[in-house]
């Protein structure tokens, strides 16, 4: 190759990776990993952010050891969480109509948002904030990030708007409050990240539908073990847990679970839940029979 080529061919190898370095977010495409879901039995899915994925070693998320809690004989289970998003962006880029698309009467979804939302409305390199509160307030913007022109909304649509798709298809929709941080102020961890574990609970109630505390619970349970056995948890930062502490959060979530009236549910838990005791109110919101 002569040297005029080699340096095109150079110049055009590094303009792509430039331009894949900046990239924003993508919306699903055929390239994602196929749900094999048997059509003959109920979907679990769970909705989230990192703390809730699959993830590695320095940022596992609850969902990955929640799924030895799910009989694969009795049900699908279907961890769906994507790192980075928000409830703004896991509907604007496809992620949460690619739930709605396979879901049917008699599925359930987990529904957990809120470590991404306070995050900056419009920025080059992540635009993912929802607008704080439940209310219908928009803010119009040309998102530097995607270069498209977007009506963002507040969190409360954004989560209504998940809650409602699932109870029109005949799924059960269950809230979920966020996993803690490991911050701490005298002695004391920190119990939530703004107001979201509030409104998420206010949403719950709004819309009838079950609600788990895992806020409340897993704070109780680093509290007990203290704070320097509990940085063991965070290798990485102070958002996301290694296996262990997705251990916790995942045992709190199957006693919420536990705690609710929704015997349906329960049956499609795999012999390693029965250990696990259910938990005690008011760490649930029941919802309504049927919701």
């Amino acid at each position: 190759m002569n040297p005029w080529k080699s340096f095109v061919l150079s110049l055009a190898i590094c303009s792509l990776a430039a331009a894949q370095a900046t990239r924003p977010a993508t919306r699903p495409t055929a390239t994602q990993p196929a749900w094999h879901l048997n059509p003959n039995l109920p979907t679990i899915f769970l909705a989230g952010d990192s703390t809730a994925q699959v993830g590695d070693p320095l940022h596992t998320g609850w969902g990955k050891p929640f799924a030895a809690y799910v009989d694969p004989t009795k049900a699908n289970w279907v961890n769906a969480a994507r790192g980075g998003r928000s409830s703004r962006t896991f509907i604007t880029e496809g992620w949460w109509d690619r739930i709605v698309a396979n879901l049917k009467p008699g599925d359930f979804v987990f529904i957990q948002f809120g470590h991404n939302d306070g995050g900056f409305v419009n920025d080059a390199r992540a635009a993912r904030g929802s607008l704080p509160g439940l209310g219908d307030e928009t803010q119009e913007i040309d998102n530097l990030q995607t270069k498209q022109h977007e009506t963002v909304h507040t969190y409360g649509y954004y989560m209504r708007k998940m809650v409602e798709e699932t109870k029109s298809r005949g799924a059960t929709p269950i809230m979920l409050s966020l996993t803690v941080r490991n911050i701490w102020t005298d002695g004391h961890v920190e119990r939530g990240s703004g107001h979201f574990d509030l409104w998420a609970r206010q949403i719950a109630v709004a819309e009838h539908v079950a609600f788990i505390d895992l806020t409340d619970m897993v704070a109780n349970r680093y509290e007990q073990l203290g704070q320097q056995a509990v940085a063991a948890f965070f290798p990485a930062d102070h958002t996301h847990t290694a296996p262990a502490g997705a251990a916790i959060n995942a045992q709190y979530v199957l006693a919420g679970v536990k705690a609710l009236n929704l015997p349906i549910l329960q049956g499609l838990l795999s012999p390693a839940a029965q250990p696990i005791a259910p938990a005690t109110q008011p760490s649930v919101i029941q919802g309504q029979a049927g919701q």
